[in-house]
């Protein structure tokens, strides 16, 4: 049965040039830059409204309710785990603790399958290859990737060739070892996984398509989603400031675009939030860019972090992160480790949210934001927890 899905087409994000969506592709022909596809808009807005939503019974509590703004055009290759429509959880105590009684934080922790973010992008670009042809999949991962690439391969009956840092923590080694995929421990960072990925595809008897972040159109497509999710969770009213924490940036982008998309079909009025990236001190590619005023950030030496989503030290779609920073007037912040550490105790005994590294990162953020008088004490703030901290239950032992 054929899906609502509107696309049309994919779009280099820099060189604007089109390309059939109709074939399994990477990044931009001619330029390298990453892919963004396309939609009827005006179709989409027909079936996609905040009526028909609130009715819509197929795919409630998942994040294919949005079916008309992503890309699979058959339901029988749409793989769901339970993926989307994660808590947005109205922070009082710590709102009121810090001084921002309007802090919001979407958990994406828990719902979501291998427990982060990372299963919203990988579900929907693992469905899309899948519907694709493709035969089997490679992915560099700091380690949630790995696991929700994983797992939606297993789904599909599609082989997952996973590569992760040596030091990655044990947990998502045996997770991905146990949803049956191949995995390849590398002494480097992430961009040498990648490396060493695009050597063993090469040398494959079977094609691998790479999913790496920003490297093919689709995991944007299923992180998008986070902001369509707000949108409708917050009465189609978006919040004021999105603190969000940046590897790779997906997500990031994702939600402008998203943002975008919305307000081209009415269901936006208003303003976009001012958007906040949140990396470590020891490994702030972005940070320095975006302070430095340039267009792409330069590769971060000696990356170093406890938050393994954040330590990136350099980002395909690093243009696209410093856009949405900009035109959105938002802003970038730089956390060492010690507040992650600090910030994750105060978000979960105010809360009952055990967040990831990353998700306190965002937390110490705000309070950095909040005593420089860059967020007001009136204004609506949507912090992203983007995992479970059980996951990183190693690092929080040895505090």
């Amino acid at each position: 049965m054929a899906t609502l899905s509107t696309l049309m087409h994919l779009e280099c994000s820099m060189c604007t040039k089109s390309f059939d969506a109709k074939q399994l592709i990477n990044m931009c022909p001619t330029c390298q830059s990453p892919l963004f596809a396309r939609y009827n808009l005006e179709k989409a807005k027909e079936t996609m409204t905040p009526k028909a939503l609130k009715e819509r019974t197929h795919n409630t509590g998942s994040l294919w309710r949005y079916e008309e703004v992503l890309p699979i055009q058959q339901k029988d290759y749409m793989l769901s785990l339970g993926e989307g429509w994660t808590m947005l959880h109205h922070a009082k105590r710590l709102g009121d603790h810090i001084g921002c009684p309007n802090t919001f934080i979407k958990d994406e922790g828990t719902h979501n399958a291998t427990g982060s973010f990372k299963a919203r992008g990988l579900s929907v670009a693992v469905s899309r290859a899948y519907e694709l042809g493709a035969k089997a999949l490679s992915v560099p991962s700091a380690g949630n990737a790995a696991g929700a690439t994983a797992a939606y391969a297993a789904a599909a009956g599609l082989q997952a060739h996973v590569y992760m840092p040596q030091d990655v923590p044990l947990v998502f080694r045996v997770e991905c070892e146990q949803l049956g995929a191949h995995v390849t421990l590398v002494d480097g960072l992430i961009n040498d996984c990648g490396q060493r990925a695009k050597r063993d595809a090469e040398k494959s008897s079977i094609q691998r398509f790479d999913l790496s972040t920003l490297k093919e159109p689709y995991r944007l497509e299923g992180k998008k989603t986070m902001g369509y999710e707000l949108a409708e969770q917050l009465d189609w009213k978006l919040p004021d400031v999105i603190i969000y924490p940046t590897g790779g940036g997906t997500g990031l982008v994702g939600m402008w675009k998203a943002f975008s998309e919305m307000k081209q079909m009415g269901l936006l009025d208003g303003k976009r939030p001012r958007m906040v990236s949140v990396q470590s001190t020891g490994c702030a590619p972005i940070i320095r860019a975006f302070q430095e005023g340039k267009k792409h950030a330069e590769p971060w030496e000696n990356a170093k972090t406890c938050a393994d989503g954040l330590r990136v030290p350099v980002a395909v779609g690093d243009f696209l992160i410093l856009d949405a920073l900009r035109e959105s007037g938002g802003t970038a912040v730089a956390v060492d480790d010690s507040e992650m550490f600090k910030y994750t105790k105060i978000m979960g005994s105010h809360t009952g949210i055990f967040p990831a590294p990353e998700g306190a990162a965002c937390l110490a953020a705000q309070i950095k934001l909040l005593k420089s008088g860059w967020i007001k004490s009136d204004e609506t703030v949507v912090l992203f927890n983007t995992g479970t901290g059980l996951k990183y239950f190693n690092i929080y032992t040895t505090m």
